[in-house]
């Protein structure tokens, strides 16, 4: 089994880049879901961010605000701190999971995780190969504005609560750029999975080693 992390910037794309990965055979794993999941109403996570972050957060039907959360985190690294202590431990938990789940069914498997704050975390030294997603700012803050209905403002700010990508770049094992066409990506998305999968190839004739927890 070859683990890989997949990450980037904010609005790079990384979710495109993600579905062509599960089209060409990957098996996906979302540490976005994963959060989504852990915070639905009434769970013991849901019941920890109230008792951080207060009731604010909350929409009518009881569910998370995430983007009345995101602005409260986004503008204050303490604050966004605290999220990261209360999520990350239960998504790790989640992944771990998942990953030996995957394993069980499909020793060969090459598994993707798609985490926005992989590097961010340290959680890239416990992958296998990383892919790191990149856009021009330019892109990104357009993106932003057309996903979230965010300002110009708003946007840049976004990205300046980030790690720079140049950063985020060092670390990587392949860098696709996302910032042409989609059959640009496209092309380039493949070629890095074909790479993938001969890594994965020449490691089945190694002894087998025990993997680290992510």
């Amino acid at each position: 089994m070859l683990i890989v992390g997949l990450t980037g910037g904010v609005a790079s794309g990384k979710t495109a880049i993600s579905q062509i990965l599960r089209e060409e055979g990957a098996y996906l794993i979302d540490a976005d879901q994963i959060a989504r999941e852990l915070v639905q109403p009434h769970t013991a996570t849901w019941n920890e961010l109230i008792k951080v972050f207060g009731k604010e957060i909350l929409q009518e039907d009881g569910s998370i605000h995430r983007k009345r959360l995101a602005a409260k985190v986004f503008s204050d690294p303490e604050q966004r701190n605290l999220l990261n202590q209360i999520l990350h431990p239960r998504i790790k938990t989640e992944m771990n999971k998942r990953v030996k789940e995957i394993g069980q069914k499909d020793p060969n498997a090459i598994v993707v995780i798609d985490a926005a704050l992989l590097i961010e975390l340290g959680g890239h030294r416990e992958m296998d190969r990383v892919i790191v997603v990149a856009s021009t700012e330019k892109q990104q803050i357009e993106r932003l504005k057309k996903r979230d209905g965010v300002d110009q403002e708003e946007a840049q700010k976004i990205l300046s609560s980030q790690m720079p990508l140049d950063e985020k770049m060092k670390v990587a094992d392949f860098v696709i750029r996302n910032e042409g066409s989609f059959e640009e990506t496209r092309r380039r998305v493949k070629e890095v999975f074909q790479k993938l999968k001969n890594i994965a190839f020449q490691r089945r004739d190694q002894p087998e080693f025990k993997r680290p927890a992510i």
